[in-house]
């Protein structure tokens, strides 16, 4: 489509049944041109590429990420190389060190990654996690202290770290040594006191590479190791380690940390995939066959949706160190016990999420709790869970299209801990800042999509009315810009394994390259039926009568899900085009994202 008539309404859709205009994703036709002839392109592809905005110079890259072609130089991290020289130092030394873990997925894998590492070296690294509950989030000056004690001499922190200032400094009276290894925004002035803190978001950091997940970072790290290690001969009586086998961990991370796959992020992504396909890490392998999951090739959906869920259940409701052990571990026993423990808990984690989600809602939505034009919801309960408010602020973000913070409160302690999940174009972590900075709470921070807070139940109110006057601006803007955007038009015998499979060259799909868009026109919806879950399936038949296998998933108490099993009229449909491989037919299903009634169109 042009751009003077990009902001036209696809199918003159301005308004879905999810309240959202139809757009078809802009692409300058000159570019989209040159893609296909450039690289022998479907035009409907060529125009995706442009539409993510891959430039000619970079669309080979774009279609075969590698690490060679976009590896930075680790030493363009401000404290990278202080960093190396300072572990790859311990580990001459044999000093007794530490790494102090996050306990989500991120988390995880950054600390196996430097395990993993160190035991290449022969030299054992510990592992500390928090607890959700009794510790809270990060580094804390009580387990520093508890760390010193029990006789470590350095800590290094992966997730975390950058923020802790009080903790820091703490570290610092006792002694003790810390190197930070984190991705999360800092505020401004001088960092915390760290013998070295890399980060790409620190303001002095002139990496470029702000998108990366803590393990992204790490993996870094370890090529700043390796480097600093050669250098010192340590590599004449002993291999040097080969990276590539742990780019399962750091693609894991940057999945599940819901990071933008472009750049060297991107190759990251693309190349652990293809190491986490050959299964070869003992509790990768574990957790997919306590998941009930064939060993296929991976992709995002095995990292976000089977893999991620699983090892983050430990440090939602159960031990927080269990993912980190799972994934650091090479004894195949112990791997199949941890991943049993954590399938478990994942079991329990659905059960305790979907339990707050409909008292969240009932919350909201009771009496006048719900305010329309509300720019962010902030909703509280007491004994919530505050290891799926997290998960609960996602899904009440899916559903009201707006910022959600869920806060589970705990009236014996007179705290509340809270998680929030924003919308794109809405900066909700540096909104939570402004409230911390504020005096409205007592611990919070996090980055532009997801923030984590801790406040006194009685400044909630405030806390609602200070991020509905600060987030208000952006949520006007977001609003007017909220649409669904469509790649291409399809007819149900067009949308194949042919149309599939082509589109596959964009993988891996996620924020900065979102998964294609189809719609299709005119679409009689057939054979709905309610399932369990709340989810919606059904068939699309078009005017010539070819047919098509659609889901919507969690949607039968809502205006899409309601509508398609009505089946009053045609409708236009729009989704993600799935492999429907059952009983070896090789054709493809859509899962609805949403749907408009073409008679209140146009």
């Amino acid at each position: 489509m042009a751009d003077g008539f990009a902001s036209l309404a696809f199918l003159g859709v301005e308004r879905s049944l999810t309240g959202r205009r139809w757009r078809q994703r802009s692409a300058e036709p000159g570019l989209v041109i040159s893609h296909q002839r450039r690289h022998g392109l479907d035009e409907p592809l060529a125009r995706a590429l442009a539409a993510r905005g891959v430039d000619e110079a970079s669309a080979a890259t774009y279609l075969a990420p590698t690490l060679k072609a976009l590896f930075p130089d680790p030493s363009c991290f401000a404290d990278m190389d202080k960093a190396a020289e300072i572990l790859v130092e311990a580990i001459v030394k044999h000093r007794p060190c530490v790494v102090f873990a996050d306990y989500d997925v991120d988390g995880a894998t950054s600390a196996a990654l430097l395990v993993r590492y160190f035991r290449a070296l022969g030299r054992d690294l510990p592992i500390y996690v928090p607890d959700r509950l009794t510790e809270g989030y990060g580094p804390s000056p009580i387990a520093f202290r508890r760390l010193k004690r029990e006789g470590a001499e350095l800590v290094v922190t992966v997730d975390c770290g950058a923020a802790a200032r009080d903790a820091l400094e703490a570290a610092a009276e006792i002694g003790l040594e810390v190197v930070v290894i984190d991705h999360h925004l800092m505020r401004g002035g001088p960092p915390p006191p760290a013998a070295a803190l890399v980060n790409p978001n620190r303001p002095d950091c002139g990496s470029g590479q702000g998108v990366l997940a803590a393990a992204g970072v790490t993996f870094v790290l370890l090529a700043a190791l390796n480097r600093e290690a050669r250098r010192r001969g340590l590599f004449e009586a002993r291999p040097e380690p080969d990276l590539r086998q742990w780019l399962d961990l750091a693609a894991l991370g940057a999945v599940c940390d819901v990071t933008s796959l472009t750049g060297f992020n991107r190759a990251l992504a693309a190349q652990g995939l293809k190491v986490m396909s050959a299964w070869r890490n003992p509790g990768l392998k574990a957790l997919l066959e306590a998941a009930g999951a064939a060993e296929a090739p991976a992709t995002t959906f095995h990292a976000g949706f089977v893999l991620g869920p699983r090892i983050n259940a430990g440090g939602r409701i159960g031990r927080s160190d269990l993912g980190a052990r799972l994934l650091a571990t090479d004894d195949p026993v112990e791997a199949a016990e941890l991943a049993a423990e954590l399938d478990a808990l994942n079991v329990t984690r659905k059960a305790v999420e979907t339990e707050t989600f409909e008292a969240a809602v009932r919350v909201l939505e009771h009496g006048s709790n719900l305010d329309p034009a509300a720019p962010v919801l902030v909703v509280a309960g007491e004994d919530w869970h505050p290891g799926v408010v997290g998960i609960v602020a996602s899904r009440l973000r899916e559903r009201y299209r707006r910022p959600a913070v869920v806060i589970g409160l705990d009236p014996a302690a007179d705290v509340g801990k809270g998680s929030g999940r924003s919308q794109p174009g809405m900066n909700l972590g540096r909104a939570i800042q402004a409230a911390f900075d504020a005096g409205l709470l007592l611990a919070g921070g996090g980055h532009a999509m997801a923030a984590g807070l801790t406040v006194r139940p009685h400044l909630i109110p405030d806390l609602r009315a200070f991020l509905a006057e600060r987030l208000a601006a952006e949520h006007k803007e977001a609003a007017s810009a909220d649409s669904l955007e469509i790649d291409a038009l399809v007819s149900a015998g067009g949308a194949g394994r042919a149309l599939w499979s082509a589109f596959q060259q964009l993988l891996p799909f996620g924020p900065g390259n979102p998964e294609p868009l189809f719609a299709a026109a005119g679409m009689r919806v057939e054979r709905a039926m309610a399932l369990k879950g709340g989810h919606v399936r059904c068939v699309l038949v078009d005017d010539s009568g070819d047919r098509l296998r659609a889901v919507a998933w969690r949607a039968a108490e809502t205006n899409l899900g309601r509508r398609l099993l009505a089946a009053d009229g045609a409708l236009h449909v729009a989704g993600r085009l799935r492999p429907d491989d059952w009983m070896g037919r090789e054709a493809v299903e859509l899962e609805i994202e949403d749907a408009a009634d073409p008679r209140q169109v146009g």
